[in-house]
């Protein structure tokens, strides 16, 4: 069975893994007001292909050096073990036990480097259906946490959307208080992809952040196009994050330092 918003496209050469090329977007509400975009893209990666997607690909390097690469490493155990058991583990942990099939969204390695403030497991039953979805937040001290949620049709909402929310528990922005909620909204990944994450504290809404973006095929002939458009993405990302968060202290947003006491992976 296909799962639910997928097809076989035949330009894909069969492959279920893909890229979307897209946009990210942070919206601050309070208590002052920042927003920001920027042009990036990501693959969607079926695990169980990263063999055949290095076989096949030229341009992206799996578990190898390159200009564009993919690698177990910055992911997961971050020790380089396959992503599959681990990812398989965390959502038998959280009651989540028929995974089939897992899918990855992330960034890319660029020029050998990648820094993925949250990448998304997709988890996929033997029939195909959406079951759960681990969150992999990383933050700029190199920690890391999983939010593993559930996904299946008890979440999902008469418009489509999976909705689900966890309180906040890894410390990510000294310019976010730890005392949150996420609160996420995405449609299974398919033609286009659509992430919205919502941040609340006591008081009401604070923060949004998205990712958008088209599907195109993983053919080298994508990944050139998406590449050329994005040449410097992963430093626009690290130093992104930099940047803004002066701009934030300029623009005098309180300051929550990280403590002992704090999740730091």
């Amino acid at each position: 069975m296909v799962p639910v918003g997928m097809s076989r496209a035949t330009t894909n050469g069969g492959l279920r893994s893909r890229l979307y090329d897209g946009i990210v977007m942070h919206n601050r509400l309070r208590p002052v007001r920042h927003r920001f975009r920027y042009r990036v893209f990501s693959l969607l990666l079926d695990l169980d292909e990263l063999p055949e997607i290095a076989r096949r690909s030229r341009l992206l390097r799996i578990e190898r050096p390159g200009i564009l690469s993919f690698r177990a490493v910055d992911h997961g155990a971050r020790d380089g073990t396959p992503l599959a058991p681990w990812a398989r583990a965390h959502f038998a942990a959280a009651g989540i036990a028929d995974v089939a099939r897992l899918e990855l969204l992330c960034f890319p390695r660029l020029w050998g480097y990648v820094f993925n403030p949250l990448s998304v497991y997709f988890a996929y039953d033997a029939q195909g259906e959406l079951t759960g979805v681990l969150y992999e937040v990383k933050n700029t001290f190199g920690g890391q946490h999983a939010y593993v949620l559930p996904a299946g049709p008890e979440a999902r909402g008469d418009d489509g959307r999976i909705r689900h929310g966890a309180d906040k528990s890894f410390y990510v922005s000294p310019f976010i208080d730890m005392a949150a909620s996420y609160h996420f909204a995405f449609r299974p990944p398919a033609e286009t992809l659509e992430l919205v994450i919502r941040e609340t504290d006591r008081t009401g809404l604070f923060f949004t952040a998205s990712q958008t973006g088209t599907r195109r095929p993983l053919t080298d002939r994508d990944l050139a196009a998406c590449l050329l458009r994005n040449l410097a993405m992963t430093f626009k990302v690290i130093g992104g994050i930099h940047v803004e968060a002066l701009r934030l202290w300029l623009k005098g947003a309180p300051y929550h330092p990280k403590t002992a006491g704090q999740v730091d992976g």
